[in-house]
């Protein structure tokens, strides 16, 4: 089993200047990509592929959209920043529209989804000393093993991933770590009176696409009322249409105290987060306590309303639920002996392999790209396949025909 990959002069000049001047933080595929549309996307040596991955779910509405990209260069002439010193006349109407969407209150706006998970983070605990009544420094938040919520100092504090970890202490206090999809765990960590929040993915993305069982969240959601405590939905990659709903929760009908959302927010062309919540935990924060220079600008307001426009408009849950359905279904038609486990809902998927070699699921990467399809693999056994929601069922059905292709690369 050799899974080997042929770099043109080309594209090595452009991995050669990343290795020489970036830092070594991600190893990506060997695949130098210079422009996108819709599901594909084409490399330097003008060869098409099928995106699968979307910039981790940030694409859900397909490669340069026209209608996002036309609201985004429509305002770039305009007026793209002004901080929050000042108001300016985009931040009102998106918060408006936001709210109303997703019917809240009110929305913080903020940039990257880790800065969205710091933001809920700080809410939850001012919610917990100002309305709860807890001890002041004294506030807990329960958090799930096999997390995946961002890099921050922060964030990193609660992972279980040695790699997110190592090297980087001492972390901050204030977590306690219970096993994912178990409800038991969760009620006894909830009886802690200082708990204030639980903070959790409704599907762990990262964690190689794990989804809990039915019903789990609206006995999240009743745990959390019974113990008068924050329901936080860390909803950034799962949300959004890209799991068959508009969030993921929706498959329940439970709402979330506080709901993170970000990637696809944008449509993929820039970095756009919001938290939303209701008046009681939003106004706990006060002016000056907590803000960011980017968050809220012109810029980002007209595109996340278009972005958002165009998931409704275009019924991309719809999409994905039919999409993601059929998607699992010619998968396990392949019935491939290193497949050991395909799972997923909407088009948020992922497949287990089975294989000798510890590798084996870089290999079959290195395959499918070569035969025109870019996944990624996710704590070494795992494949995460997430292609944009404009996905139709013709290039569903040739999708799984080039991985059925390069699964020959494992025999």
């Amino acid at each position: 089993m050799n899974a080997t990959t042929n770099l043109s002069a080309n594209t090595q000049q452009f991995l050669d200047l990343e290795d020489k001047y970036g830092a070594h933080n991600y190893h990506p595929l060997p695949v130098v990509l210079k422009k996108g549309l819709g599901v594909h996307v084409w490399d330097v040596d003008d060869k098409q592929y099928f995106d699968f991955l979307s910039g981790y779910s940030a694409v859900n509405q397909g490669h340069c959209h026209p209608k996002i990209i036309a609201a985004l260069t429509e305002q770039a002439k305009t007026l793209t920043l002004t901080s929050r010193a000042f108001y300016n006349n985009l931040l009102g109407e998106y918060e408006q529209f936001i709210t109303g969407y997703f019917s809240y209150d009110k929305v913080l706006p903020m940039n990257t989804g880790v800065e969205a998970v710091e933001t809920a983070l700080k809410l939850s605990r001012k919610w917990g000393y100002i309305i709860k009544g807890i001890e002041e420094n004294k506030a807990k938040i329960i958090v799930c093993s096999s997390n995946f919520h961002g890099r921050t100092i922060g964030v990193i504090s609660y992972s279980t991933d040695p790699s997110s970890t190592k090297g980087f202490g001492p972390f901050v206090p204030g977590f306690e770590v219970i096993p994912y999809n178990d409800l038991v765990a969760l009620e006894k960590a909830l009886q802690d009176k200082n708990v204030c929040a639980f903070l959790f993915e409704p599907i762990q993305g990262e964690a190689g696409v794990v989804v809990p069982n039915d019903g789990y969240y609206k006995s999240v959601r009743n745990l959390c009322d019974d113990y008068n405590v924050l329901m936080v939905a860390d909803e950034i990659q799962t949300g959004l249409s890209r799991t068959g709903n508009m969030l993921a929760c929706d498959a329940e009908n439970v709402k979330p105290d506080i709901l993170i959302l970000g990637k696809a927010l944008s449509g993929g062309v820039l970095p756009i987060s919001a938290v939303l919540a209701s008046d009681e935990i939003m106004m706990t924060i006060k002016p000056g306590e907590h803000g960011s220079t980017y968050g809220g600008n012109p810029l980002a307001c007209k595109v996340a309303i278009a972005a958002l426009s165009v998931l409704k408009e275009e019924n991309m849950a719809a999409n994905a639920e039919a999409m993601g359905k059929l998607f699992r279904d010619e998968l396990a038609k392949l019935n491939s002996p290193f497949i050991s486990l395909i799972r997923g809902r909407g088009l948020l998927n992922a497949i287990v392999i089975k294989h000798t070699n510890p590798d084996a699921a870089w290999e079959l990467c290195i395959a499918m790209k070569e035969n025109g399809l870019l996944a990624k693999p996710t704590h070494g056994d795992k494949i995460r396949f997430a292609p944009p929601l404009v996905i139709n069922e013709m290039q569903v059905k040739e999708a799984v025909r080039i991985i059925e292709k390069s699964l020959d690369v494992l025999a």
